[in-house]
């Protein structure tokens, strides 16, 4: 299981990635396609075309993690190109269900509290 303190985004790039690229590869991605910056901190999730493998890249201040799985049956449901947009910001319960198995498109969450940022 994943923990990410609330200040860390999750960002999912929408569509393919090629998953042979490493940090270097997924550092260029980051700055040139989603036009973040890959030292914030935050936590950047690529899949594959055939969407069997997911990649998570995440700087820790002294160096990058990258967090791989690859699955041996099914597929993750990952989300399409979406018109201009190359990333989509997930919470940590969303990037669970998504890693689970589970379509977040489809799933239907009951209403919590959620306190909003100052």
């Amino acid at each position: 299981m994943l923990s990410f303190p609330a200040s860390v985004r999750i960002h999912i790039a929408l569509g393919a990635t090629d998953a042979r690229k490493s940090f270097d590869g997924l550092c260029g991605l980051v700055r040139d396609v989603l036009g973040e910056d890959p030292l914030s901190g935050h936590v950047f999730a690529f899949c594959n075309r055939r969407r069997t493998i997911l990649k998570m890249l995440v700087w820790d201040r002294s160096g990058f993690f990258l967090f791989a799985k690859r699955l041996e049956q099914g597929t993750y449901a990952w989300p399409e190109d979406a018109g201009d947009a190359t990333s989509l910001r997930v919470t940590t319960r969303e990037l669970t269900l998504i890693l689970e198995g589970i379509d977040v498109r489809d799933a239907r969450l009951r209403k919590r509290f959620e306190r909003l940022p100052a």
